[in-house]
């Protein structure tokens, strides 16, 4: 099971939007996919359609609980509305969470705990981290197979992502066997802006070895789908917004399979070789016509 955790200690760069468009890929590809909403605001949780004071458990239930076993994990989770995506609530009460764990051992791993228990019954876990370091966030990080953050091109989300950065050293520092696996995320890209442009541009220059190459572009899409409670993929899934996510999607399970081969699931490890063989099969057709045309043009000549 990949569990990817979506972080940035920046609001508004795209974090919740991240989690629900991957999210719709996966379940579009018939993955069996959970979405943890560790953040106070509850945002995913609304996006889903939600109203997390009528859940009837949440992920505090989870993490106030003094130990679990499978059941009582799987008691705190939530069927969506769209088939093989489920959701662990968020609610406000998590913003007490650190307060109410306190003097507790063994705190920053009550997740990886959890996810233990129900790894045979999900191919990916998503999660949708707090913007603030503290049992939340070192839970859902230390939990990851990898590290996904949404960085806005433009100035302010840069710093952002220097935080961000800092928070993973403090990881490793603190813990010598904690793995950082992490990939930026350029969102919200628009390329007839200066601002943009010089945002990736710097990108490049400072974090070539884990930014991914494309971008999530600028697209009215992303604020109609969240306004119906919809993942982009169910609303338009050839808009070049979420087309962008597709793309990012395949990125990110190819390097799993380089990674985690033991964690990525066999329906998961399929969809990077279908995709493989549908680019492949592109290039020959493309080389055919190129032929086709090289004769024609000999005929007309």
């Amino acid at each position: 099971m990949l569990v990817w955790s979506i972080a940035s200690q920046k609001g508004g760069v795209g974090k919740t939007t991240t989690v629900a468009s991957l999210a719709g890929w996966l379940q579009k590809e018939n993955l069996n996919v959970l979405i943890i909403d560790t953040d106070p605001h509850a945002s995913l949780t609304s996006y889903l359609g939600f109203d997390y004071n009528n859940i009837e458990k949440s992920l505090y239930d989870l993490y106030t609980q003094e130990s679990f076993d499978k059941e009582s994990v799987q008691s705190v989770i939530t069927h969506t509305n769209f088939p093989n995506l489920d959701i662990i609530a968020s609610s406000m009460t998590l913003a007490t969470i650190d307060r109410k764990l306190s003097g507790r051992s063994g705190v920053g791993r009550i997740l990886t705990n959890a996810l233990k228990l129900i790894e045979d019954d999900y191919d990916v876990v998503l999660i949708d981290c707090p913007p603030v370091l503290g049992a939340l966030m070192v839970n859902a990080l230390v939990a990851s197979t990898s590290i996904l953050v949404p960085t806005q091109t433009e100035f302010l989300s840069l710093k952002g992502l220097e935080g961000m950065v800092r928070t993973f050293n403090i990881m490793r520092k603190a813990d010598n066997n904690c793995i950082i696996n992490y990939t930026v995320i350029p969102t919200m890209y628009d390329k007839r802006t200066k601002a943009s442009r010089t945002s990736l541009e710097y990108l490049t220059a400072h974090y070539k070895d884990n930014l991914w190459q494309g971008q999530i572009p600028v697209d009215t899409l992303f604020r109609e789908s969240s306004q119906k409670g919809l993942p982009i993929t169910m609303l338009d899934e050839k808009c070049r917004g979420a087309l962008a996510y597709r793309e990012l999607l395949l990125q990110l399970l190819s390097k799993e399979l380089e990674i985690n081969p033991d964690k990525i699931s066999p329906n998961a490890a399929a969809i990077v070789s279908l995709a493989s063989g549908e680019k492949n099969t592109k290039s020959d057709v493309n080389k055919d016509m190129d032929i086709i045309a090289g004769d024609v043009d000999a005929m007309l000549s």
